[in-house]
């Protein structure tokens, strides 16, 4: 890491990518939007450009997999669909979208081709004609059953259950997170696309497809590509390395940046290298944010896996650029899978139906015996409920709040085969919280603060959870995809083309896409303008944001010493947490301390030392990583399941923060 004193290390560009916010459907800022466009088509070089965001996630939980739903709301799709087809109009350039809908169904990618279908026609018959790809990811239930019958699945990471018959038959829905080479499949037939719709896919994929696609149409090796040639034998390993690492970083636009920004402008070379800078005024992007970015909610900081093969970051080089906002990333290599290609599968099913009731307990003499009347109304409940025999119930409470803040606000879950049994379940569980007895009781009118928003129970419908979360081995070419009209090949996946409106197609005049912006936006004196202020805010940001590199003394919380510390889901069944330093003085302070060993979190999450995933510190972030599984009650779960109330597993850090670490004197 350090400075950039020369600024002809990277031959031209291969290619320069927008990403207006890090998920589709959250909103973003026009400007920034804009402003990122300009800067990528008024480069000066005619590289090609596009805007790519990613839609889709597990962290929301198994309720779309399994129920059919999406992350956002259908209008906030087409809130930001609209303003990205105006884009799109106006700069021509491509827009490439991942994971419809969050988890990426076929149903989804269709309700995605229909808001665009609406926009297009709303623009009325003077709009160009649009072309749409799109990229299909559902797996055929007798695929899944056959390849695990064949011993050809297996659980993604120790945390994942082993997949079972029963399991795959319970599951209404299975996608595959598609790779790059769908995309590049259906890219190779038709280049001159306006709009491509994916469904799941890793999420650095359309990225990754992308410059691929212009990496191999400069080589010349368009053939190769569309024999399905895997791609390690087109594509240097820097090179492949590179791009992947640059998807991972851009995936969620400017989080890598400093403070986070919803927007980033990637540049990518030819070597695999890559500049990566935020596109918010007072943002920038530093070589220990966009390192520590890289391990973002990953297993391991070191080697991070997706479809085919992992890409090894232990010997990527950070580098901060002249203009104070840009970081270069270089000599990321990908290391392929061995004996075969695979892909991840998700799916969800439903468990039951669940009810919950919340309220308050403000009384300091109950609030002293909570557990034990908690105990007891679950006797109460079972007691009452001692006629059910062919259905089965649980219950379960979330507790916030205690003696030191003087009340607890409860929140009573319960599950049950049927939605009349669970409405019954947290009914008794809540007559129990409001009349239930308890040793010195004075209050005897009811114990509990309850009727917010009018409702005692409310019915929450199905409860969903993850059930197929496993990696499949791919024979030689299923990577690829297949055109959905005529089916011939190997590939695992299907792609369309749409079409949307009357007029003349975008791009006739530009099949290559390697188009400036001579027509378009701003001048290039507006554009230097924009620069130079953008760089003025950008130089008041690193004044007020410069760390200290002295040593720390004495016995200090992690929190006092890290500038981050936060968790995430690796995953549905893993939770992955962090610990980045300013200061690489204080980092290597707290790494001698020895107080992050793997006994101390085990301690701490109530677990056993090889029941954690992975703990170690990585340099080149300045972090401390520790990976471990996700539990209730001593036993495995997943997000979003029944009783778990952090379906993001943001909020698991506190007892990292909270560890002490003596600096010395």
């Amino acid at each position: 890491m350090g400075s950039m004193q020369d600024d002809n290390l990277e031959s031209s560009p291969l290619c320069r990518i927008v990403t207006p916010v890090g998920m589709l459907g959250y909103g973003f800022e026009d400007e920034e939007l804009n402003l990122g466009l300009e800067l990528a088509l008024h480069s000066g070089d005619n590289a090609p450009v596009a805007i790519i965001l990613d839609s889709g996630s597990t962290d929301s939980g198994p309720a779309k997999l399994a129920l059919g739903s999406m992350t956002c709301p259908r209008s906030s799709y087409a809130r930001d669909l609209t303003k990205l087809l105006e884009a799109v109009l106006k700069y021509r350039v491509p827009l490439l979208i991942s994971s419809a809908g969050g988890d990426g169904t076929d149903a989804h990618v269709k309700e995605f081709l229909d808001i665009i279908g609406e926009i297009a026609e709303s623009l009325g018959p003077a709009a160009p004609c649009l072309k749409v790809l799109a990229i299909y990811s559902d797996i055929p239930q007798e695929t899944v059953l056959s390849r695990h019958e064949a011993g050809h699945i297996s659980g993604c990471g120790p945390c994942v259950p082993t997949l079972t018959r029963e399991a795959v038959l319970a599951t209404p829905t299975v996608v595959a997170q598609a790779g790059p080479e769908p995309l590049l499949s259906a890219m190779a037939a038709h280049p001159d696309f306006d709009i491509l719709i994916a469904g799941r896919a890793y999420d650095p994929a359309p990225y990754v497809a992308f410059a691929a696609h212009h990496a191999l149409r400069q080589q010349q090796q368009q053939q190769q590509l569309s024999a399905t040639a895997p791609l390690t034998t087109s594509l240097s390993a820097d090179l492949l390395g590179g791009i992947i690492h640059m998807g991972k970083v851009m995936e969620c636009g400017g989080l890598c940046a400093v403070p986070k920004s919803k927007a980033a402008l990637a540049t990518v070379y030819a070597s695999g290298a890559f500049d990566v800078r935020p596109l918010a005024p007072k943002s920038r992007c530093t070589p220990s944010s966009v390192a520590a970015h890289t391990l973002y909610e990953k297993s391991r900081p070191d080697v991070l896996a997706g479809p085919g093969g992992a890409i090894d970051v232990t010997t990527a080089e950070y580098t901060a650029l002249p203009d104070g906002t840009s970081v270069r990333v270089h000599d990321t290599r990908f290391v392929p899978s061995e004996p075969a290609y695979t892909v991840k599968l998700e799916g969800a099913r439903v468990r039951g139906y669940r009810t919950v009731f919340m309220g308050s307990f403000g009384d300091p003499i109950l609030i002293k015996q909570l557990p034990k009347l908690l105990s007891d109304i679950k006797a109460y409940v079972a007691l009452q409920h001692r006629h059910v025999t062919n259905e089965k119930w649980e219950i379960g409470f979330h507790t916030y709040g205690g003696e030191a803040s003087g009340e607890v606000f409860l929140v009573g879950e319960a599950l049950a085969d049927s939605q009349v049994l669970a409405t019954s379940v947290a009914s008794t569980a809540r007559v129990g919280c409001t009349h239930g007895p308890y040793e010195g009781q004075k209050a005897n009118a009811g114990n509990f603060g309850m009727g917010i928003g009018g409702k005692l129970e409310i019915e929450m419908g199905p409860c969903a959870e993850f059930s197929v979360y496993h990696l499949m081995d791919l024979e030689s070419g299923e990577e690829y995809a297949v055109d959905i009209g005529d089916a011939v090949g190997r590939g695992l996946f299907k792609w369309e083309k749409k079409s949307f409106g009357v007029g003349a197609p975008t791009q006739a005049d530009h099949p290559t896409r390697t188009i400036g912006a001579k027509s378009v936006g701003l001048t290039g004196a507006e554009i230097k303008t924009i620069v130079t202020d953008v760089r003025s805010v950008i130089g008041k940001a690193a004044e007020t944001t410069s760390t200290t590199t002295s040593r720390l003394r004495g016995k200090r919380p992690l929190g006092d010493a890290a500038r981050i510390i936060r968790s995430k889901n690796s995953g549905p069944f893993e939770i992955t947490l962090d610990a980045l330093f300013d200061s690489k003085t204080v980092y290597e302070q707290v790494k001698s301390s020895g107080a992050l060993k793997s006994e101390v979190i085990a301690q701490l999450y109530e677990l056993k030392v090889e029941d954690i995933v992975w703990s170690g510190f990585f340099d080149q972030a300045l972090a401390y990583k520790v990976t471990i599984p996700r539990r209730r009650d001593g036993k495995p779960s997943s997000s979003g399941s029944f009783m778990e109330n952090d379906v993001q597993g943001s909020q698991q850090y506190k007892p990292l923060m909270n560890i002490e670490i003596d600096f010395g004197t």
